[in-house]
């Protein structure tokens, strides 16, 4: 097993049992204790874990798990609802756009019903249906397997590669300032990556409480971010690294 995959499971095991001990590490992944410690070190300087005496336990920052979509629909909810509507304002007549799947993207849906000749691209179901009534918006739907409300996998990827549009609308789990966007499930980074690599400019709308988490897996770095839009609630010493990077940050 390489060092990297090793060091993912370690989180994953610890992730599932919450806490776990250098000795119970070792013998999980068949390596000398000194090995864990130094790949302890490693993970904790990264922010995934904390490390205890004897042990690790999860770090409280890290965000591991996914709240299900109707909870996650009401947390943060005014946030959500300004961040949609300064969102949707970045859309300009006649642009073609990648809108993510997530419950603050669905808020930029509901703020371009009335607007002119623009073409969406979605891989969610409710973004889909929000828009099904608009008159002067071509909506297209990605295709591929059906999961809860969104659509993922290998026909979501194949349609989103073969697509260039001016913006894409990212919505992360988690966003950190040196470890860009980041995502707890690695399934539903490959279709995110391909929304990104698609698109002349990405935009990430991200509520307060995403502002400065980690989470398991890279879905693209700070550099690739050309604005971000996010709650008041965020603190300017939070902001402040993301603009010092060169990325234009509303804050609503």
């Amino acid at each position: 097993m390489l060092a990297v995959e090793r060091k993912m499971r370690m989180v994953e095991f610890v992730r599932q049992n919450r806490t776990a001990t250098i000795a119970a590490l070792a013998k999980e992944f068949h390596v000398h204790e000194a090995t864990i410690r130094r790949d302890l070190t490693e993970i904790e300087q990264n922010g995934l874990l904390k490390r205890t005496h004897g042990g690790v336990v999860m770090m409280e920052q890290c965000n591991l798990d996914e709240p299900p979509f109707m909870e996650r629909s009401t947390q943060h909810l005014d946030q959500k609802m300004r961040i949609g509507k300064m969102a949707a304002s970045l859309v300009q007549d006649g642009e073609s756009i990648i809108i993510d799947s997530g419950t603050t993207t669905l808020h930029i849906a509901r703020n371009l019903i009335n607007r002119t000749n623009i073409t969406v691209v979605t891989n969610d179901m409710n973004v889909a249906a929000e828009l099904r009534d608009a008159p002067r918006i071509q909506v297209i739907l990605t295709g591929g397997e059906l999961s809860g409300y969104f659509l993922n996998g290998m026909f979501t990827d194949h349609a989103l590669r073969s697509l260039h549009v001016d913006k894409a609308f990212i919505s992360p789990n988690a966003l950190h300032p040196q470890h860009g966007l980041m995502h707890p499930e690695a399934w539903v980074v490959p279709a995110k990556q391909a929304m990104i690599q698609a698109a002349r400019e990405m935009i990430v709308v991200a509520d307060s409480s995403k502002i400065g988490k980690l989470s398991l897996h890279l879905m693209a770095p700070i550099s690739s971010i050309h604005a971000l839009v996010t709650g008041k609630e965020a603190s300017e010493y939070d902001l402040k690294p993301f603009q010092d990077n060169g990325i234009t940050v509303y804050s609503v």
